[in-house]
């Protein structure tokens, strides 16, 4: 049997287009290419499409041929264009190495469910709801899972300053980084933090603090079938974790560190990925997912988020989960590549 075709997206609209590049450059070097013949499709911060060599630094500027993938069943692959006429290649799977707008809001999934090949991740509805915290917080509320308490504000819908418990969170509620996130400590502060986070969402989101630990979780899999990596905690020096922004992610983040175990109890540790594998569960996730929630101190969990393309950079934190519970990051994609090819969930 020969090798499995797969087509890496990486790069992408939105502010997490550095991001996506480091993780693709690391999905590269994890690759067996016994088992794969890799297609790297960069696409640029406007928007072009480029079959490139791979996720260099400079991969623009390199041997690049504007590509797409095909709309079109039948083609069930790339169109190349090459010396004025388009060539096809057929591809067997693809794995979406996106983050936030675009990439994993359900547009690409959308995109990839019209094109018939079968994709890596969560699929289009799971996708839409995990990216929209309002929507997120309803669903998980509705499984019995402790969300914070929050506020929507749209364009035609404000929120009265005087209503909020401080401090509280102002963040987009659409984005799956730390952009545009402020920590509100008085009704002064919010009007800059709404106009902050205005640059990135029309839909905010405002939640009250919740005091406890930051703990995420790396799921893997499908329906029934899931594995837990193990958890990590987040340690804090001051301020709140901004992923995505720090200066020099690679040597560490400047108020931040990661206890991979988690220093937590053993009972801790079953509660955070029970609860997290609930919470994939009820919001359709398959493939992977990110869960983070908060251990707070008598021992009961309130969730964050739920991030469906997670980093998967050299300091990103579902990798690291994994490899802590014996998984690298190689053996993480050939079992999402078999779980897709298997017709779980992307039957096309």
């Amino acid at each position: 049997m020969g090798r499995l075709k797969i087509g890496i997206l990486f790069g992408g609209l939105s502010e997490e287009h550095p991001i996506s590049i480091k993780s693709a450059r690391e999905v590269q070097k994890n690759l067996d290419l016994e088992k794969y013949e890799p297609y790297y499709i960069g696409i640029t911060q406007s928007g072009s499409w480029m079959l490139c060599d791979g996720p260099a630094e400079d991969w623009e500027n390199g041997n690049v041929r504007p590509a797409v993938v095909s709309p079109d069943r039948g083609v069930h692959g790339l169109l190349v264009l090459d010396e004025g006429k388009y060539e096809t290649i057929a591809l067997d799977v693809v794995l979406p190495v996106l983050h936030g707008k675009f990439g994993e809001d359900g547009a690409m999934q959308g995109l990839l469910e019209i094109s018939g090949i079968p994709y890596v991740g969560c699929d289009l509805p799971s996708s839409v709801m995990c990216i929209d915290k309002s929507l997120t917080y309803s669903v998980v509320n509705g499984a019995g899972i402790a969300t914070p308490t929050f506020h929507i504000v749209t364009p035609d819908k404000d929120v009265d300053p005087d209503e909020l418990n401080y401090p509280v969170f102002v963040k987009p509620a659409r984005s799956g980084s730390s952009f545009g996130v402020s920590k509100v400590s008085s009704k002064e502060e919010l009007p800059a933090a709404l106009a902050e986070a205005r640059q990135y969402d029309a839909k905010i989101l405002i939640e009250e603090a919740v005091i406890g630990s930051e703990i995420g979780c790396s799921i893997l899999g499908d329906g029934e079938d899931l594995f837990a990596g193990e958890v990590d905690r987040v340690a804090l020096t001051h301020g709140f974790f901004k992923i995505h922004q720090e200066e020099s992610p690679e040597t560490g983040s400047e108020n931040s560190t990661f206890i991979v175990p988690a220093d937590i109890p053993d009972s801790s540790r079953d509660l955070v990925q029970q609860t997290a594998k609930v919470i994939y569960r009820a919001l359709g996730c398959s493939g992977l997912a990110r869960v983070d929630l908060f251990l707070k101190e008598d021992g009961s969990v309130v969730l964050n988020e739920v991030n469906t393309l997670p980093g998967l950079t050299s300091y990103s934190r579902y990798p690291r989960m994994m490899n802590a519970a014996g998984l690298s990051l190689g053996d993480v994609i050939d079992r999402l590549v078999k779980l897709t090819l298997a017709g779980v969930p992307n039957e096309g």
